[in-house]
């Protein structure tokens, strides 16, 4: 196997490890800020019982979260050199940005919620809170900043084969940034509050801590309730971006072959890159120029308007799309379902509805999962679109051979810290929110 498709293999295995871990860390972090502040506001000891409970998770979230981004970064200097050489002026920067303005401000503000609780004023414990839960999102924002740049550089000029950042505004707030984070954020909070909505029924389902866990519950799901609504909105946002300035990565998404008037929404099909077609095509007849145009006859680019070397993957980045928009559906009906049973009073009063959310709590994971295939393999061949190819981006000495080992090592590493994850887990859960277990 070629050294390329190797270092792609390694790298999308270290980063869809990490990626687990940032999301949740926004919605965990969202939940135990609502509930240290009602703490703030109420003085009742069973908010403090719930967030001592919170930090536990936090902490280990947090750990395994550092350890698996840690390895990310080293790998631009190993196996990507050409592309360290050739944009790291600007990549760079953007990094650094998270490292000193963000990643240092949590890891400092986490020490105080670990070990601060008896140690420092509520109101000071409170505000650590926040600051972690800004400093996680700030952190996430400039990586975000990073991979957009990548999908929509800006801010740059070419000066003897390597990218010189010319405005740095510009780089940071290029077409697709914000409405990448944002739709990024959203997912997060969705994610960590399944999350910690799934221990809470979990508890529910097995009668322990059962006023914690109602407490817990309840405020889970009501961000669930409020994000899965507004993610709809914002993964629409996203795909209309996508459309309009990468229309190669579209068409693979719709597996749209023919440049179209009045294109049709691709429901369900089988991408055929060799003959060109997509066989037992679904399709709503106008929609898709209607969804990213806002007029039903408008010109959507086909896959055959680029050259074929220029194209991306197509069923890959198909069907990773189309999995997650099935997922989005889900989560919307689950949030309209969440929001009817607190009408009605009854959020906690039907097993099967905890069950559903207790083994909901995988589900934002496949969609963060497939929406970041999607977006990275449909911006094949590119690592820079339209700048830089990825095969003109690996490191030129580094054999196949020591990518393959490291590739292995890195999936046993991976492997051993997802399962100190779950042991840990399981041991917090175990426990529980007994009072004379919360505290450090």
């Amino acid at each position: 196997m070629e050294a390329v498709i190797l270092a792609r293999i390694q790298f999308a295995a270290l980063i869809g490890f990490h990626f687990l871990f940032p999301p949740t860390t926004f919605g965990l972090t969202l939940v135990m800020l609502v509930i240290e502040s009602l703490y703030l506001a109420t003085g009742r000891e069973i908010y403090k019982t719930i967030s001592q409970f919170l930090a536990k998770v936090l902490g280990l979230v947090f750990a395994v979260g550092v350890a698996s981004g840690i390895v990310m970064e080293f790998s631009f200097g190993t196996n990507w050199g050409e592309y360290s050489k050739i944009v790291g002026n600007i990549f760079g920067p953007l990094l650094a940005a998270e490292g000193i303005l963000a990643f240092f401000l949590e890891s400092v503000f986490i020490g105080v919620i670990l070990f601060g609780r008896n140690r420092v004023h509520k109101a000071v414990y409170w505000l650590s809170i926040v600051l972690v839960f800004l400093a996680a999102h700030m952190s996430g924002f400039w990586i975000i900043v990073a991979n957009s740049w990548m999908q929509t550089p800006a801010g740059y000029t070419m000066e003897n084969g390597r990218a010189v950042l010319t405005d740095f505004a510009a780089a940071v707030w290029n077409p697709s940034t914000i409405v990448r984070f944002v739709h990024t954020t959203v997912a997060g909070w969705l994610t960590g509050a399944f999350f910690t909505g799934a221990i809470a029924a979990y508890f529910l389902i097995k009668k322990r801590f059962a006023d914690e866990a109602r407490i817990l519950f309840i405020t889970s799901m009501s961000v669930v309730m409020l994000t899965g609504v507004v993610q709809l909105f914002t993964g629409h946002a996203h795909s209309v971006q996508v459309g309009k300035t990468q229309p190669a990565k579209m068409a693979a998404f719709e597996g749209l072959w023919e440049s179209t008037d009045a294109a049709p929404l691709t429901l369900f099909g089988l991408p055929d890159e060799k003959n060109e077609k997509t066989h037992l095509a679904i399709s709503l007849p106008r929609m898709l120029s209607f969804l990213i145009y806002g007029d039903f006859s408008t010109r959507v680019a086909g896959l055959k308007e680029f050259d074929k070397g220029k194209r991306p993957p197509v069923m890959l980045p198909f069907a990773s799309y189309h999995i997650m928009i099935v997922i989005g559906m889900y989560l919307f009906a689950f949030a309209l379902l969440t929001g009817l049973l607190m009408l009605l009073r009854k959020l906690t009063a039907y097993v099967w509805y905890l069950w559903a959310a207790m083994l909901s709590f995988i589900v934002p994971h496949i969609a963060n999962q497939t929406g970041w295939i999607a977006a990275e393999v449909g911006r094949q061949p590119w690592v820079v679109y339209d700048v830089l190819l990825t095969k003109n981006a690996v490191s030129l000495n580094v054999p196949a051979w020591q990518i393959a080992a490291s590739l292995i090592m890195i999936f046993g590493v991976e492997l051993f810290l997802l399962g100190i994850f779950i042991i840990v887990l399981r041991n917090i859960i175990a426990k529980g929110m007994n009072t004379t277990t919360a505290g450090y």
